[in-house]
C-alpha cells in the first residue's frame, strides 16, 4: 500500500525562506549494548533526490543511542529489496537488523520511497512500506520511517519527526535574540521571531500549531505572547506590571498556566485563553513560579521557596491544595514531566553545580543524569525517552539531550550564537 505523505505541519516551513544556523548533533555517550543495524544505502532510480533518505534514517537511529549503524564500507552487498538480500552477508558482520530500500523520481515530480526492515538472524521481513511525496518532504518521510523502525524494535513510539523550539542569542547581530525551531535532528532551522530584547520560556501548544513565550520587546518589560505559526499572527495576552512569565499550555490547549506578580508577589495563575479570564491558584508569601501541567489537566507542578529554598511542589487545581514533591538536597527547580506522568525532571544543585535530575514518582527513586554543571530548562520528548536542556560548553550556551535513565547523551551545539530555553514539540500527527 502506498502512503501519500503529507506533513501535517508543512505550513510551518513557509515561516521563513531563509534557513538559520543549524544545530549539529553529536552522540557523546550511547548504550554499550546498542543494537547493531545495517541501513543499506538506498538505490536511486531516475534523477537523484535532494535528500539522502538512508543517511537520515541511519543518523536518527544512531542519535537515539539505542542502535549502532554499521558502516556502509563494511557491507559485503548492497541489496535494495528483500528479494536481493543475502542474510549471510550481514550475519557475518553481526548485524541484528537491516534496512533496505530505494528512492524513485516519478514523472509527476514526486518521489516514491520503498523500504523494508528485516530481522537478520531469523531471515524474516518485519516491515515493508511505500511512501509517495514531494521533494520538499523527503526529510519528513525519512523521519517517519525512522519512527516506524524505532517503534517496531523498541516498542516505544519514535520522536524523530518532532521539532525543537529554542532561543538563539547572537551578540553581534542587529536582532541578537531569535526564537527558532528545527527538526529534532537539528536540521531545517527556521526563525519565528527576531528581537533586540530577550525572549524566554517558549512553549508548544498540544497540537503544535501555536507557541507561547515571554518577550521583553515592549519598553523592556516582560509580556506573554501567543503566536499562531501558520499565519505568523500573535497576541499579547499578559502585560501586567511586574512579572509575566513561564507560560505552559494545558493538555487540552484551552488554558495557560502563568507566573504573575500583578498582586505584588509571584504566584501561579491560570488563563482561559478564549475568555481571557485569569484565576489565581496560589496565595503564599513565597515565590511560586515555573508551573508545568500534568497530563490529567487537573494538577500542576511548580517551583517555590515556601520551604526555605527552591523545591518542586504539586498543586491540585480542584481544591488548590499544595504538597511538596522533591526532597533531595536544598535546591530543585524548573520541573518538566514525562507525558505518562511517571518521571519528573528538574534542575538539581549539588556541590554548587547544577545538574538535571530525574525522580521516579512511582518508585520514589532519584537519579542525577547529567555530568555538565550549569544545566537549566529541561524539556521532555513526547515519547518520554529523552530530556533536552540548556547548559554551558566552553563558555557558550548550548543544548544537550540525555535519556531518562542517563545512559545516552547527545550534544547539540549551534554553528552560530548561543542556544538556550529549549522546548520539545508534541507529536504533530
Amino acid at each position: 500500500m502506498i502512503k501519500r505523505f503529507v506533513v501535517a505541519i508543512a505550513l510551518l516551513l513557509t515561516i521563513s525562506s531563509v534557513a538559520q544556523a543549524q544545530l549539529m548533533i553529536q552522540v557523546t555517550e550511547g548504550r554499550v549494548d546498542a543494537v547493531p543495524i545495517a541501513v543499506v544505502p538506498f538505490a536511486i532510480r531516475g534523477s537523484s533526490a535532494p535528500e539522502q533518505v538512508d543517511a537520515i534514517i541511519s543518523a536518527n537511529l544512531h542519535r537515539s543511542g539505542q542502535f549502532r549503524p554499521l558502516p556502509a564500507a563494511d557491507m559485503l552487498s548492497r541489496p535494495s529489496s528483500g528479494a536481493e538480500i543475502s542474510y549471510r552477508d550481514f550475519r557475518v558482520l553481526g548485524s541484528e537488523f537491516m534496512v533496505v530500500g530505494k528512492v524513485e523520481a516519478l514523472p509527476t515530480g514526486e518521489y516514491r520511497v520503498d523500504y523494508e526492515l528485516h530481522d537478520v538472524p531469523r531471515g524474516t521481513r518485519l516491515i515493508s512500506e511505500t511512501y509517495q511525496t514531494q521533494a520538499s518532504q523527503l526529510r519528513d518521510v525519512a523521519h517517519a520511517i525512522s519512527d516506524r523502525i524505532y517503534e517496531q524494535l523498541t516498542g516505544v513510539r519514535g520522536a524523530f519527526g518532532t521539532r525543537i523550539l529554542y532561543v538563539n542569542h547572537n551578540r553581534g547581530a542587529d536582532y541578537p535574540f531569535q526564537l527558532q525551531y528545527a527538526d529534532a535532528d537539528g536540521a531545517r532551522a527556521r526563525t519565528v521571531l527576531r528581537s533586540r530584547e530577550p525572549i524566554m520560556s517558549p512553549s508548544w501548544s498540544p497540537d503544535g500549531k501555536r507557541i507561547a513565550y515571554v518577550s521583553f520587546e515592549a519598553n523592556g518589560m516582560p509580556g506573554i505572547y501567543i503566536h499562531e505559526l501558520s499565519t505568523m499572527q500573535r497576541q499579547l495576552i499578559s502585560s501586567f506590571a511586574g512579572i509575566n512569565g513561564a507560560p505552559d499550555w494545558s493538555p487540552d490547549g484551552r488554558r495557560l498556566a502563568l507566573t504573575l506578580s500583578r498582586d505584588g508577589n509571584p504566584e501561579i495563575y491560570i488563563l482561559d485563553i478564549a475568555s481571557r479570564q485569569m484565576t489565581r491558584m496560589t496565595e503564599h508569601f513565597a515565590i511560586d513560579t515555573e508551573p508545568r501541567w500534568l497530563a490529567d489537566g487537573q494538577s500542576l507542578v511548580f517551583t517555590s521557596n515556601r520551604g526555605g529554598g527552591p523545591q518542586i511542589y504539586r498543586l491540585d487545581l480542584r481544591d488548590k491544595s499544595v504538597r511538596r514533591v522533591s526532597f533531595e538536597g536544598d535546591y530543585n527547580s524548573n520541573p518538566a514531566v514525562t507525558p505518562d506522568g511517571r518521571y519528573l525532571a528538574y534542575v538539581h544543585r549539588r556541590g554548587g553545580k547544577f545538574h538535571i535530575a530525574v525522580q521516579d514518582l512511582q518508585r520514589h527513586t532519584f537519579n542525577i543524569v547529567t555530568t555538565t554543571e550549569q544545566d537549566e530548562s529541561p524539556s521532555v520528548a513526547p515519547n518520554g525517552s529523552m530530556i533536552i536542556y540548556a547548559t554551558k560548553h566552553k563558555g557558550m550556551g548550548v543544548l544537550q539531550a540525555v535519556s531518562i535513565d542517563g545512559r545516552i547523551k547527545v550534544h547539540l551545539p549551534s554553528k552560530e550564537g548561543e542556544v538556550r530555553e529549549p522546548s520539545w514539540s508534541p507529536y504533530f500527527q
